[in-house]
Formats: structure tokens, sequence, C-alpha cells
């Protein structure tokens, strides 16, 4: 195992909620409109700082898609999932894109995987209740 380099970003900037690896900036955000199995997810253009799993098919709420699981490279932690490819014409915008996920609950728990620009863990109820146009679940 060689030597680990992180890119810093400057900015507002969305984090891992363990270690504080940076992941990417707010202005790269492409929707922040999407849910995953535990709760609340963004898209994101760009993300760095992170390694990919194998590649898989999975079914989601809005179609097949081939997605590629993230981990952060500082500690580990699986974050989201990036899009391969997607088999819905109306779905191809999401190829190349990144999910974070933002905030869930599992066992009526509220767990939290990254934090975001402001250094929260979490989100206030109405956007946690909200549920986006665009839903997935992986």
């Amino acid at each position: 195992m060689g030597l680990l380099f992180l890119i810093k970003l400057e900015g507002k900037v969305y984090s891992c909620k363990h270690c504080q690896t940076h992941f990417a900036l707010s202005e790269d955000i492409a929707s922040k409109n999407f849910h995953c199995r535990h709760g609340k997810a963004y898209l994101f253009h760009r993300v760095v700082n992170v390694t990919v799993g194998e590649k898989e098919e999975r079914m989601m709420i809005t179609g097949m898609h081939t997605v590629v699981d993230i981990f952060c490279v500082g500690c580990g932690s699986i974050v989201g999932w990036k899009y391969e490819s997607a088999r819905e014409m109306n779905q191809k915008y999401k190829e190349g894109k990144f999910i974070l996920e933002r905030f869930g609950t599992i066992f009526r728990l509220a767990r939290f995987k990254v934090l975001g620009p402001d250094g929260s863990h979490y989100m206030g109820i109405q956007e946690a209740l909200v549920s986006g146009s665009d839903v997935e679940d992986a």
C-alpha cells in the first residue's frame, strides 16, 4: 500500500462523517431530490477521494442501472454509489454521476454518512420527510 494523497477542496464541502475526508463541493450538486434505501441522498456531478467497488446491475425504482459502490479513501466507509450506465433513455443523465447518501433512518434511528458544508450531520425534519421526484432504492 502506497502513500495516500487526498484532494482538499475549498468552499462549501461535503465530507466523510467518520474522518472528514472531502468528497464534493455544494456547487457540484446536480440534484437534492434523491432518496436511497435509508433516506436522503444527493446526486453530484463530481466526487473526489473515493474508491469504487465492483460493477453490478441494480433494479431501482427508476429502472435497471449498472452501478459501483463508492467508499471513502480515508476510512473505507461506504458513502454512496456511482452510476455507470442506465438502460432507460430518460435515465441516461445519471451516467457518470455520483450519489452521496446524506441522511437516513435505520431501525427508526437517524443515521448519516456524509457531513454537510456547515458541518451538520442531520437535516431539518421537513427536508428529511419530503420525498423527491428522483427516488432510488439501492
